[in-house]
């Protein structure tokens, strides 16, 4: 029935107002999102965002979980303290959050200042998708939010303040991005046949997570794949006989391989998953070309230094001592992170960030190509 249709036969029965609008509710519930958005979402609803992967995206959850005490230069350049993320100032996420124009997430872990009126994160650095039982990986991720939904909706029922309501949770958008770790552990030891097929258990876990996530009422998926892991001042680091796997850009063919073959079989698993729950919307965003063009135009940025690590130990060409991280006593940071594309040998500076969060709003390397900032958007 039309709500054209529903209001005409409303009165002719004469149903108090407060029961017209009720049903008028009900059926735009009921009604797909608002036209050409393709997320499931009330037309009109306040964006409500919850996130699951590692370093990339932690906003402070580890250093909440294990006391750390970070200092900076981390979080100079925005904040302008340490706020836990592994960062000279905004993680991709943070700049996410700012086009959907909510707080930044605060993380689960973090027990004063947090607001999570806009949603939570549950990302934490080193996480991975194996082993799923460990602090802090992406099935123990789900599991807290899991508990963080029922915290809220209890409160709500005794009658007392929760951040987030029923609607709000159905509402939400699941953002997931992880797996660099899982990859990179097998990079470490293994040969390049046999890293890509131990792939399957990590994407049956983020495949799990989403169906976990689905059968508890989430509706709107955005999952990113890895980025450039051949072209991370940390893995250019590691001693080699030769340059023989080196590409015209000096990063390494061999991971950055590894991770175009996980992107492409976790955008398969998308696609699975897409087909499978027809009233879900699942965007999937390859954010390895992305990344990987940081560095082969790194100029066309901005970047001077598209290899080499803004605070880290050692010079030229990549400044990364695997013994010296950013917060050791003795290393020092480069004055302008702007002119760098990595941070700290691991993760990107914010400079580097926000080009990248530019090209996700894009929808250029999303599918469906959906617009992030559209979200919830009438």
């Amino acid at each position: 029935m039309s709500a054209g249709a529903a209001a005409g036969a409303a009165g002719r029965t004469l149903l108090p107002a407060s029961v017209l609008l009720m049903a008028l509710e009900l059926l735009v519930l009921a009604m797909p999102a608002a036209a050409g958005s393709g997320f499931r979402c009330r037309p009109g609803s306040r964006p409500v965002l919850f996130n699951f992967g590692d370093s990339n995206s932690d906003t402070g959850g580890m250093a909440a979980a294990r006391g750390w005490h970070l200092t900076r230069p981390e979080g100079r350049a925005f904040f302008p303290r340490p706020t836990g993320r592994f960062c000279d100032g905004r993680l991709t996420i943070d700049f996410l959050c700012e086009s959907l124009n909510i707080s930044y997430l605060s993380p689960f872990l973090k027990a004063l200042g947090s607001n999570y009126t806009s949603g939570a994160n549950f990302a934490s650095a080193g996480a991975a998708t194996q082993p799923r039982d460990v602090p802090f990986a992406l099935h123990i991720q789900v599991q807290e939010f899991l508990y963080f939904r029922d915290r809220s909706l209890e409160l709500i029922d005794q009658g007392l303040s929760g951040p987030i309501d029923a609607q709000g949770f159905q509402n939400a958008l699941y953002m997931i991005d992880i797996g660099q770790n899982d990859v990179n552990a097998r990079l470490s030891n293994l040969p390049y046949d046999q890293v890509v097929a131990k792939f399957p258990p990590i994407l049956a876990e983020i495949k799990d997570a989403v169906q976990t996530l689905y059968s508890n009422g989430s509706r709107n998926f955005w999952i990113h794949g890895t980025g450039a892991l051949g072209c991370l001042p940390q893995k250019l680091a590691i001693p080699r006989k030769n340059d023989s796997d080196l590409d015209q850009y000096g990063c390494l063919k061999t991971y950055n391989r590894a991770a175009v073959a996980f992107n492409a079989a976790l955008s398969s698993l998308c696609d699975q998953l897409s087909a499978q729950m027809k009233d879900a919307t699942i965007v999937y965003t390859d954010l390895f070309p992305i990344k990987y063009d940081l560095v082969a135009n790194h100029t066309k940025y901005g970047f001077d230094k598209p290899l080499m690590t803004c605070c880290g130990y050692g010079g030229p060409p990549y400044n990364y001592d695997f013994n010296k991280g950013c917060q050791s006593k003795d290393v020092m940071a480069y004055d302008d992170g702007s002119k760098f594309v990595s941070w700290d040998g691991v993760y990107l500076t914010e400079a580097a960030n926000a080009v990248v969060a530019k090209a996700i709003l894009s929808s250029q390397y999303s599918k469906p190509s959906l617009k992030f900032d559209q979200f919830c958007r009438v």
